[in-house]
């Protein structure tokens, strides 16, 4: 089944419970998939939804950084939720330790010596872990490895 059938699914079921958070949640997240693939211009595949998953719970923890920064800790209770709601549907994700098993072995591979490499060591790395671990951390790993 592919993962925009898994959506609706979700999303008539979530409206049947009258659970609101996951109806509000899916209905943005359908709403933001609709806009990408209007911008792609043809249909969505699974590689692409989970793009559009991944950017929208990178969008969610930015503003739950704010509202925890401004004291607004209902506001980052609900961006949480939602966060843990779009994360159901995308691949089961990596440990940080099998991250930087991984990190370690891809600087081996391409011979990076320092953080002057890390555009090489990032560009194989983007490739390695795409949908399956944050690259964000991903990233921090890197920069702690070759410094």
């Amino acid at each position: 089944m592919s993962l925009l059938v898994q959506i609706d699914q979700d999303l008539v079921t979530a409206m049947k419970e009258k659970d609101e958070i996951k109806v509000s949640t899916l209905r943005m997240l359908k709403s933001a998939l609709k806009n990408f693939e209007i911008q792609k211009k043809t249909e969505l595949e699974d590689a692409d939804t989970i793009k559009v998953i991944q950017s929208q719970i990178k969008s969610r923890n930015d503003s739950i950084e704010l509202y925890k920064k401004g004291n607004r800790e209902e506001l980052a209770q609900k961006e949480e939720k939602e966060v843990e709601i779009l994360k159901n549907y995308l691949p089961q994700q990596l440990s940080e330790e099998e991250i930087r098993t991984k990190v370690t072995e891809i600087i081996k591979e391409v011979g990076a010596q320092n953080i002057q490499d890390m555009g090489k060591v990032m560009g194989k790395a983007s490739g390695e872990f795409k949908g399956t671990a944050d690259m964000s951390l991903v990233s921090q790993i890197v920069k702690e490895s070759l410094s």
